[in-house]
């Protein structure tokens, strides 16, 4: 969807909101059904909607519900245990994101779930005897809670082959092990973020500006000033709102930087470019029915386990593989600059970076690693999961750019995930940090509704709305009293979202 040559502007909005990704898309059709009568106006850099990180080409697509991502449970306990609070704790994040999308559905809002998710089984692959018996204790543990009651265990190689072929064939004779659930889904979050901004940009006070970039946004009397510039015309337009999101993914720390807001002083974000293998080889495509997730590289946290993804974008299957990381100093894939990352060093943030570095040199290390391989250095991590891999069957395709924030209060450490950023008076949020952050949108969301505009939420109507649109939102499903009204209301969202 492109909306470059006829960008649509509306007059003293209640909210706005920077960038058209999925948490943008996501918080505006949330605000719009809980409160019809906001106007609401949309900014994206890009002359296309959700085509930074997530477009189905830079995300992986995968519905993260921590069912078989071993990032999500690390290293020990050191009483020998699995810890299972941060799995547990995705995985009902990512069940509110689904009651939400059934109820788009359900309301007419995007009629076709077929057209941004599918049902998909999800396999963790491991082999070596060190991390076969670290997974075998991970199944043991999370198959007692009633979120992953139904997850597959096995240590034969013939079951194992049967789940996920290419992994198997032609691999020599160490231990293997996998886990499967077939609770797993694919989601196109960029097909999800385009199909909610289709619907807004047909409702009453809502308008979206595609290729119109938002250069500032400044704090004038109790209302935030917001400058915009339009490629097309460059001209510029400036207008004023009571409410203001910064989901602009790499794009949000220029932004906050012209805030004032003290969180922001000594705050960095440094970039991470990514880059798949992808394969379209139909007879190899048809042979691969998962997404296979494997351990995680010591010195890569940041990019998760590597996976042998099926996915199916812009109607077509292909086999993904990767992340690969790449370094770069644009903070966006499409609309970023080169220029992006020298411009955002400030006398109070380049401590923070450089004690960053200090603190992490197996990072860099790796990272620098990362960036100086060429196309055989690829095929032989490829080959860890895919043996018989061919060079000729795969191409090099680039996903998103992932921009980590870096904190002074952090200390040079380095904490992977997403954060909300607030105003002290709640007049401004913004979105920091990365993965899971797609599949548990919809939690993020509705942390900024409930720290920033609380009031959308009172009983009885704003609590009605909301319970409408995600009945559990007020529940906690991880509780094992809970086990049947979680069981409910997952076989009711997969009956509507056709994941049966």
């Amino acid at each position: 969807m492109s909306l470059s040559p006829s960008s649509a502007f509306i007059d003293q909005p209640d909210v706005v909101l920077v960038g058209s990704g999925i948490m943008s898309a996501t918080l505006g059709v949330m605000l719009k059904c809980l409160e019809p009568r906001l106007r609401i106006q949309v900014f994206e850099a890009a002359d296309t909607l959700a085509s930074e990180s997530s477009d189905g080409w830079h995300n992986a697509g995968t519905g993260h519900a921590g069912l078989c991502e071993l990032s999500y449970t690390p290293a020990r306990e050191p009483d020998g245990s699995v810890s299972l609070a941060r799995t547990l704790r995705i995985f009902e994040q990512f069940e509110q994101s689904r009651q939400f999308w059934r109820h788009l559905v359900a309301a007419g809002i995007l009629p076709n779930p077929a057209r941004f998710i599918r049902a998909m089984p999800h396999v963790a692959f491991v082999h070596g005897r060190e991390d076969v018996a670290f997974l075998r204790d991970r199944h043991a543990a999370m198959t007692q809670h009633h979120f992953f009651q139904e997850m597959a265990w096995a240590g034969d190689r013939a079951t194992v082959a049967s789940w996920a072929p290419l992994v198997m064939e032609g691999r020599g004779d160490e231990p293997v092990a996998a886990t499967r659930s077939d609770a797993g889904t694919e989601v196109d979050f960029g097909e999800l973020a385009r199909g909610q901004l289709n619907w807004l940009a047909r409702q009453e006070g809502c308008a979206i500006a595609a290729g119109c970039r938002v250069t500032g946004v400044f704090r004038v009397g109790g209302e935030w000033k917001v400058r915009a510039r339009h490629a097309a015309s460059a001209t510029e337009r400036s207008l004023h709102a009571k409410f203001v999101f910064v989901g602009a993914g790499g794009g949000s720390l220029p932004l906050l930087q012209t805030t004032g807001l003290p969180a922001v002083q000594g705050l960095g974000g440094f970039p991470i470019g990514g880059q798949w293998l992808v394969c379209d080889v139909p007879a190899i495509v048809a042979r691969h029915r998962a997404k296979v997730y494997g351990a995680v590289p010591k010195a890569s946290p940041s990019l998760g386990g590597p996976h042998l993804d099926l996915r199916q974008l812009a109607g077509r299957e292909s086999l993904l593989f990767g992340p690969f990381a790449t370094w770069t100093t644009k903070f966006l894939h499409r609309a970023g600059r080169f220029t992006d990352l020298p411009l955002s060093l400030r006398s109070d943030n380049l401590p923070t970076l450089l004690n960053t570095g200090r603190r992490n040199l197996d990072l860099v290390r790796y990272l620098v690693g990362q960036g100086l391989q060429g196309h055989g250095d690829r095929m032989a991590a490829l080959r860890e999961f895919y043996p018989l891999a061919r060079p000729g069957d795969w191409r090099l395709v680039d996903a998103g750019i992932r921009v980590q924030a870096l904190k002074r209060a952090d200390g040079g450490a380095i904490y992977f995930g997403t954060e909300v950023l607030t105003a002290p008076d709640g007049s401004l949020a913004a979105l920091l940090g990365a993965s899971p952050g797609a599949s548990v949108s919809v939690n993020i969301v509705l942390e900024v509704v409930r720290k920033c505009l609380p009031h959308l939420l009172a009983a009885p109507v704003g609590h009605a709305r909301m319970k409408a649109m995600i009945p559990g939102f007020d529940e906690d499903l991880k509780l094992a009293t809970n086990a049947a009204r979680f069981r409910q209301l997952q076989t009711e969202t997969d009956e509507v979202l056709g994941l049966k």
